[in-house]
Order: structure tokens, then C-alpha cells, then sequence
């Protein structure tokens, strides 16, 4: 389904480990799971508490993997939705690039730029203290930030229609990244994280 690539790029950050490929499927490619994922997914705005209030998160979302992969984070608990083929597909070449075996997948839709993900690390404990996150993004490119939680470095990179980034090792423990809004961005992305849940 997807022209693969392995060609990408190891960058070097402080108690990090990320390895980011531009193009990890063609533009023709990309603009078709887009189109899949949008009208496919069983996608939600669920409200998460915070400071006491209780707000819909800014962008819609939809969980994903195998029985018993329950998720929580911000006061959610998520339970999976079974593998939908355009994903199982993904998540098959995913495994063959990499190497690694994922049973679950967060995905977001940012509707445009005025959809966002705050800061945060995916450092939950099911995730392990050595997460392996797979990111694909598709549609229109959108900033993602990083900083450190203890030294002040923050870092940028803009994730365009059918890149990969992997964040892997101590990242999360060191590490938070966020989505923030961008007035001028129009279109939608959708940006799917691939991870594994333990203890299932």
C-alpha cells in the first residue's frame, strides 16, 4: 500500500533519541490515506479536567489497536476500537521499517490551525519507561515543538503530508512536545502515533 523508505535522518538532542524521515510515502499516497482516515475513523472530542474545569480537547481523536489496549492519560481512559484496515495496513509497513512490533495507535485530527496539542510526554506507565512512538503525519504541515523538562532546550521541526518521526529510548522521560495553533493553517492534518501498550 505504501512506497516505504528507510532513508531518513538521526537527530541529536540532549537525552533524546529521534530518527525522522520527510517522505516515508509519496504525495499521491498520502493525499489518499488522508482521505481514508478522515471519512473512516471513529473520531471524537472527549472533554478532559484540568485546574477543576472540564473542557473538549481542541481536535478530535479516535483509539485504535488490539483487545485490552486500554489507554489513559489526562483523566481518560480509552478503550481500543479494533485494528480498521487502512490502519492495520500502516501499522504492518510501520513494523517492516522499523523492526519493532506496535499493538495500538492515537490518532488526531486537527481540523486546522486552530486545533492543538498541548505540551506533554508520553510517559504513562503501560507505555514503559522506554516508549517507542511512531508518528506519521498526513495533510497540512503543522509546527511540532519540544523542550526539555530540566535544562531550557527547546528544539522545532515541521512535520509535513507523509513524514515519519520516531521518538524512541529516555526521550519521553526527558523530553515534552507539543502542537500548538497556527492562525494561518486552513486544512486539516491528521497525525497518527503508534505505540505499545504493555501489560496486555
Amino acid at each position: 500500500m505504501v512506497s516505504a523508505t528507510k532513508v531518513g535522518q538521526q537527530i541529536v538532542l540532549p537525552g533524546a533519541s529521534l530518527w525522522l524521515v520527510d517522505q516515508w510515502c509519496a504525495d499521491s499516497e498520502s493525499v489518499n490515506i488522508m482521505n481514508r482516515l478522515q471519512s473512516e475513523l471513529d473520531w471524537n472530542q472527549p472533554e478532559i479536567t484540568l485546574f477543576g474545569r472540564s473542557n473538549p480537547i481542541p481536535r478530535l481523536q479516535a483509539w485504535y489497536g488490539d483487545a485490552g489496549t486500554r489507554y489513559r492519560y489526562s483523566g481518560m481512559t480509552m478503550q481500543p476500537e479494533p485494528w480498521q484496515p487502512t490502519l492495520l495496513a500502516l501499522k504492518q509497513q510501520l513494523e517492516q521499517t522499523l523492526s519493532y512490533q506496535f499493538n495500538s495507535v492515537l490518532a488526531n485530527l486537527y481540523r486546522d490551525g486552530r486545533d492543538s496539542m498541548g505540551w506533554h510526554s508520553d510517559n504513562e506507565p503501560e507505555l514503559g519507561s522506554a516508549p517507542v512512538i511512531a508518528s506519521l503525519s498526513f495533510g497540512a504541515p503543522r509546527r511540532f515543538q519540544m523542550r526539555h523538562k530540566y535544562q531550557g532546550y527547546k528544539f522545532e521541526l515541521v512535520l509535513g503530508a507523509g513524514s515519519l518521526l520516531v521518538m524512541s529510548g529516555v526521550t519521553q522521560q526527558h523530553w515534552q512536545h507539543a502542537v500548538p495553533k497556527q492562525s494561518k493553517v486552513h486544512e486539516p492534518r491528521i497525525n497518527l502515533t503508534f505505540r505499545t501498550v504493555r501489560g496486555v
